[in-house]
């Protein structure tokens, strides 16, 4: 499969694997599962607008204009052969040499290089710039999202008419994660990542890695569950259990971050957690 064409179809296969795996967990009765509910009560859960039939055939419609947006943005790409990686390789070595002269002087340059060049060079070019790149595409996305996502229930026009749909889910699941208004799921998805990849500069290969692990993650924060050995919980604040309070009543103002981390509702103060919760009814029973 040409790397375009995957770039494509992965984060379509990577929603509904996901999500159509949690669908399996909330219907396979199993009673260990039910610990790690997030709402575990069927009067809560009974709450969302949306019929399931309904969410389906929106997010369909949302990523066939994601496919779309993504034929059209991701170019077709080459896969380099060999000696164009060793050239590459070659012309990056000159640049840190030039870096290091600038830095340092000649006499560390040549110290540096003729003992680890190589190995230096090699990493940088196969991981420290890939990595440096996803870092900022992740930044970007984060941001993005976060600034119009406020702004969407900041302005009430903007949430009555785009952003109101997703929050007919007042019990998130899986494959609802992309339950939007098509001109939401354009503007807010589709175009922050196209924009996050075409930024940070990536490969067409590198960009079936965002597109993937984005979704990927976008779909566990909607899953319903608080699961201690899942990995996208595990080692990210900005979880299902953290997405689960924006869209209850009480955190609707709160937890705008999506879908990697929090620093932007911590530096603005639109963070709120469990304890925040406890502390605020506990406040409120103190008061009646």
């Amino acid at each position: 499969m040409l790397d375009t064409h995957l770039a494509v179809a992965s984060p379509v296969l990577a929603y509904w694997s996901l999500s159509l795996l949690f669908h399996a967990m909330d219907i396979s009765g199993w009673q260990w599962l039910e610990r790690y509910r997030i709402h575990d009560s069927p009067e809560v859960q009974s709450r969302n607008r949306a019929t399931r039939r309904e969410v389906v055939w929106a997010v369909i419609v949302q990523q066939l204009i994601q496919s779309i947006v993504a034929i059209f943005w991701v170019s077709d790409h080459v896969e380099m052969a060999a000696d164009g990686h060793g050239m590459e390789m070659e012309s990056l070595g000159r640049s840190l040499a030039t870096v290091v002269t600038w830095c340092t002087g000649e006499k560390m340059v040549n110290t540096l290089l003729d003992d680890r060049g190589t190995d230096i060079v090699y990493f940088l070019y196969w991981w420290g710039i890939p990595t440096l790149q996803f870092a900022f595409a992740m930044f970007f996305i984060d941001t993005w999202q976060y600034f119009l996502h406020r702004g969407m229930h900041i302005n009430k026009f903007l949430y009555k008419h785009l952003h109101s749909v997703h929050h007919r889910l007042y019990v998130p699941y899986a494959f609802g994660a992309l339950y939007n208004h098509p001109i939401e799921g354009l503007i807010l998805d589709s175009l922050g990542t196209a924009l996050a990849e075409s930024l940070s500069l990536m490969t067409t290969r590198q960009a079936v890695f965002l597109f993937s692990f984005s979704t990927f993650k976008t779909v566990d924060d909607h899953c319903g569950y608080r699961l201690p050995f899942d990995p996208f919980q595990l080692f990210a604040a900005n979880n299902a259990d953290y997405h689960d309070i924006h869209h209850q009543a009480i955190g609707i103002k709160s937890n705008f971050s999506q879908p990697f981390f929090v620093h932007w509702d911590v530096l603005l103060g639109t963070r709120m957690t469990r304890e925040d919760i406890a502390l605020r009814k506990k406040t409120a029973d103190k008061a009646k």
